[in-house]
């Protein structure tokens, strides 16, 4: 998942079922900091605590448990890229699509597609979920395997889970989201009868091509390929079921459009137009409501039966663009809650489509 959506909410709840056996973590050598790290986490007296407590409760194997999380680094890079952003910064819609829809990741894109077409088709019939969706996602996260993290899953987790900067305005639920997820790693790995120490993921610890975090992996990762295990760093099958299964879990409507466009009537008001962005990306508005207060809406959008959320993307000072989200772009922003990477993923995916000749 990416990291972006760490920084937003909370993500991805989870549980592994038995049968998917041992994963195979990235086998790349970790990035060298470019200071050594202060210490390990054996010296911290919360870190080991927490082992305690949490090899008791997961009934694991205390002396196990305490060496993974004491052998983990404190890695100040980490902490610095989770800093709160700057105030003040514009956004920018236009400049943030042209990140993601651009040649060297549509090219990748179809490459990808054309490969697994065969298990892009049986994940969508299977799942409801658009092979456009699926490949966008992929390319949008990690460029189609390229880009996975070249951190310690174990020493990014351990960080974040009792070093997260306290100047963050949400420092106390961010500290507890990253111990439940580095609790979630080591039970997973335990269970696989892997080694912790050989994962690699971004800042935040998400990891292989879709960027799961560990209770993600848990709960939505599937044997796609049927091989007796989830491996999302190196079956492109497992990853393609995986965030099919995902989005499925959220909610996925077969056949509903992720959005339609939007225009407002000259004579609308300022309160109408805020009451209509008020809900932010959760759909609330039927259509008579959404046209009522100004929203001027054309086609098929007109026969939408569900909920509509007027989504704003800024453009840097110059106007606005806006799109009349539904319950399915919702669904999107789960796997990262921001209106500009879900609409960044369907744009991708739907630009791929056009290039490997989909209907």
């Amino acid at each position: 998942m990416n990291v972006f959506a760490l920084l937003t909410s909370s993500v991805l709840a989870l549980c592994l079922s038995a049968s998917a056996l041992a994963q195979s973590p990235a086998r790349s050598r970790p990035a060298t900091p470019a200071k050594a790290p202060a210490f390990n986490y054996a010296q911290s007296p919360a870190a080991m605590a927490f082992a305690t407590d949490l090899a008791e409760r997961r009934n694991l194997d205390p002396t196990w448990v305490r060496a993974q999380i004491g052998s983990a680094q404190r890695i100040h890079t980490v902490i610095r890229l989770m800093q709160p952003a700057p105030s003040g910064v514009p956004k920018n819609w236009a400049a943030y699509r042209a990140r993601f829809i651009e040649p060297v990741r549509l090219r990748a894109g179809q490459r990808f597609w054309e490969a697994n077409r065969e298990t892009l088709a049986r994940a969508e019939a299977e799942y409801g979920v658009p092979a456009s969706l699926i490949v966008g996602v992929i390319g949008v996260e990690t460029l189609y395997g390229q880009h996975t993290g070249n951190f310690r899953v174990i020493d990014t987790l351990a960080t974040l889970a009792f070093d997260f900067p306290a100047s963050h305005p949400r420092a106390a639920t961010r500290t507890e989201f990253f111990r439940s997820e580095l609790e979630q790693f080591l039970s997973l790995t335990e269970r696989t009868g892997t080694d912790p120490a050989t994962y690699l993921g971004s800042y935040a610890g998400a990891m292989g091509w879709p960027q799961f975090m560990p209770s993600s992996w848990v709960k939505y990762a599937i044997d796609f390929d049927a091989d007796g295990r989830v491996d999302l760093f190196n079956s492109q099958a497992d990853v393609i079921g995986s965030v099919a299964n995902y989005f499925k879990a959220f909610g996925w409507t077969p056949g509903m459009p992720t959005h339609h466009p939007v225009r407002f009537a000259p004579n609308q008001s300022r309160e109408d137009l805020d009451t209509l962005l008020a809900p932010d990306i959760l759909p609330s508005f039927g259509v008579e409501s959404f046209t009522a207060k100004g929203a001027v809406l054309e086609g098929a959008a007109l026969q939408h039966t569900g909920k509509f959320a007027l989504v704003e993307l800024e453009n840097a000072g110059a106007a606005s663009t806006y799109i009349a989200g539904t319950e399915n772009f919702y669904v999107v922003t789960r796997y990262n809650w921001s209106s500009y990477y879900a609409l960044a993923v369907i744009e991708l995916g739907e630009a791929i489509k056009a290039l490997v000749g989909e209907r």
